[in-house]
């Protein structure tokens, strides 16, 4: 292993370096321009691999691969051949803020409404935007969730008196909600929501809380002042307002507008008493440190790690709350870096907590967080957009538990039981139909991993070694490529919509895992294209949707059955076997060899009674 060192350098040397020296395989974001820290070249022998501890969070490339920083771990690379100079540029974010809040027309109209109200009562109440909206806004980035903090009055209190006052002006009252603390949702204050301009805008009071060592339930509410308020928030560049009677950005923290420049994630209090009074937050700041890509702060990773604040996590935050997190995290521009900073910080295991049966083997959670990147990577090169959100989602979950996929533990009945279900319905308390998706994908793609090579023009495996099962048998199958039909067809209407998701899974498996690295990403792309390709030649896209030439009850009438069951099911089975091999039969067709197959089947049963019949057993006895 060869351990890479910092070596720091003035910005605009390494600025100039980047632009001069493209050969060295740099990779920049618009945020890396200026860089700070620079890991200066080094030979390796051949066949060593790359093994470097990293703090910051950009892009860079090492040729072959691009690489994304931001943990503080181990990232272990590309093995290089030769004597290779290996340049990498890093660097904390250089974000642009802008000075000043520019707000758009309905905007400008909605905070109009508010002050006319103030001036309408005569009231001397500060009205503030708090968090995202400040903060997006400051990026240039647009933003509708508006939540406005209230000095010295409770939500519900000034949204009537907007009302009152809109109506005093002939204007209409769009709509007007309520919605009352709930603590057992881990909602502790009451919030009054009111549709302004088809926008939804939240007023709630400052706030000021104290919690007990061991809930998130307040043991005291009172109103709190604007620094109170900002100090209590969960992240530095979360805890700015907008001033809407000054028309001012205020920053009672004098960290939010320099963090938000520096893209640094930090906490308004030390960051060890910021999560143990909600836990929580250390996954909300790693969802913003990859969503932005930001860096965390040093003493914030210290704090996240620590065994204290994890097992405030386990013991004092829902697993419902844990689990949208997670999603957001996976639906949102970076899961990569996300679950790099899960992993980094020793949460993996914390977060996707296994069953008690279960134990994870050293290292599975970083092989967890490298089939998740090659799966993103494989994406980008096969294109975006040949997945939907839904797809793509699932597909980050699949194959993030890809190493857990043959994971089993017994129920209450001794039923093996697939961990990845419990993952999803006990530790995420995320959708059956999500487990049940993934649990369906690590099947599919078990499946296409045998198919694939008859996909492909360099296939090593007879189609006959394919096993079609029992139910099949009667089907005359006349070519390689009609029971290619048949394994396909019936594979994809197990799967539908996903089955290039289970394909795409299948292809980091095949010909050899993808974690070894003997395979560039870009002949992986190439092996899906052409089994894509294979499957759409076959005409079995969509051959979910593909009808039946015979009904159930056709069937029956051609089998003279008085009623239906499982006789018919199995029917049913050989029926579409028998119309995936002949794509261009017809009703007429199928219903002659429905005839003749069950004719030769019914004189074959028969024929094997009377071999087994009692004169045969006595003849079989006397002798």
């Amino acid at each position: 292993m060869v351990q890479l060192q910092f070596h720091s350098f003035i910005s605009q040397f390494c600025f100039w370096l980047s632009q001069v020296s493209p050969s060295m395989g740099f990779l920049f974001s618009h945020r890396a321009l200026l860089l700070q820290k620079v890991l200066l070249f080094h030979a390796f022998p051949q066949g060593a691999r790359l093994k470097a501890t990293f703090s910051v969070g950009v892009p860079f490339r090492l040729s072959p691969k691009s690489y994304t920083t931001g943990q503080k771990g181990t990232l272990q690379g590309t093995r290089l051949s030769g004597s290779e100079e290996a340049t990498v540029v890093m660097s904390a974010p250089t974000v642009h803020v802008r000075d000043t809040i520019e707000l758009d027309e309905t905007e400008d109209k909605i905070f109009e409404k508010l002050l006319g109200t103030l001036d309408h009562y005569g009231l001397k109440t500060e009205l503030r935007v708090a968090g995202g909206w400040v903060r997006d806004k400051l990026l240039g980035k647009e933003c509708k969730d508006i939540d406005i903090a209230l000095e010295d009055m409770m939500g519900s209190k000034f949204v009537e008196k907007v009302r009152d006052y809109l109506l005093s002006v002939g204007e209409e009252v769009q709509g007007i909600a309520i919605i009352p603390s709930n603590p057992d949702q881990s909602k502790h204050l009451e919030t009054a929501r009111m549709r302004i301009l088809n926008v939804w805008v939240d007023f709630v009071n400052l706030r000021c809380e104290e919690y007990s060592d061991d809930s998130r339930i307040p043991t005291m509410q009172k109103y709190g002042t604007p620094e109170q308020d900002a100090l209590r928030r969960d992240l530095t560049i979360n805890s700015l307002f907008y001033n809407i009677n000054t028309k001012s950005i205020e920053d009672w923290t004098n960290r939010g507008i320099e963090d938000l420049k520096c893209g640094k994630i930090a906490t308004p209090l030390p960051p060890k008493d910021t999560f143990m009074e909600d836990p929580l937050r250390v996954l909300r700041a790693i969802r913003f440190a990859a969503r932005f890509g930001f860096i965390l702060d040093e003493q914030l990773k210290e704090a996240a790690a620590c065994d204290e604040v994890k097992a405030a996590l386990s013991a004092k935050i829902s697993r419902e709350r844990i689990g949208a997190e997670i999603d957001l995290m996976i639906s949102g521009n970076q899961p990569v870096q996300a679950m790099t900073y899960i992993c980094d910080l020793k949460l993996f295991w914390v977060v996707f907590s296994l069953h008690p049966q279960c134990e994870p083997s050293e290292g599975c959670d970083s092989d967890c967080v490298a089939y998740l990147d090659c799966t993103w990577n494989l994406i980008q090169l096969v294109g975006h957009s040949t997945f939907n959100d839904e797809q793509r989602r699932l597909s980050f979950y699949a194959a993030m538990f890809l190493p857990l996929r043959k994971t089993m533990y017994k129920d209450k009945k001794a039923k093996d039981v697939p961990v990845v279900n419990f993952i999803f319905r006990d530790s995420l308390k995320q959708r059956v139909s999500d487990a049940e998706t993934v649990i369906n994908l690590h099947n599919a793609l078990e499946k296409f991993l045998s198919l694939l090579p008859y996909f492909v023009t360099n296939g090593d495996v007879k189609l006959a070694e394919v096993d079609l099962g029992r139910e099949y048998v009667d089907v005359p199958l006349t070519s390689k490529e009609s029971k290619l039909r048949v394994l396909t067809g019936f594979l994809l209407r197990e799967i539908k919509d996903f089955w290039r998701v289970a394909l795409l899974m299948s292809t980091l498996l095949y010909p050899t895992d993808v974690l070894n690295k003997n395979l560039k990403p870009e002949d992986r792309r190439a092996l899906f294209v052409e089994a894509e390709g294979a499957i759409n030649n076959l005409g079995l896209d969509k051959v979910w949707d593909v009808k039946p030439l015979l009904n159930g009850k056709e069937i029956m009438d051609v089998l003279q059955l008085k009623s239906g069951g499982p006789v018919v099911s199995k029917w049913q089975r050989k029926l579409l076997a028998w119309q995936l091999a002949h794509p261009s039969g017809t009703a007429e067709e199928c219903r002659e060899w429905l005839k003749e197959t069950h004719s030769l089947s019914t004189r074959s049963a028969g024929d094997m009674e009377e071999l087994n019949g009692p004169n045969n057993k006595k003849s079989k006895t006397e002798d």
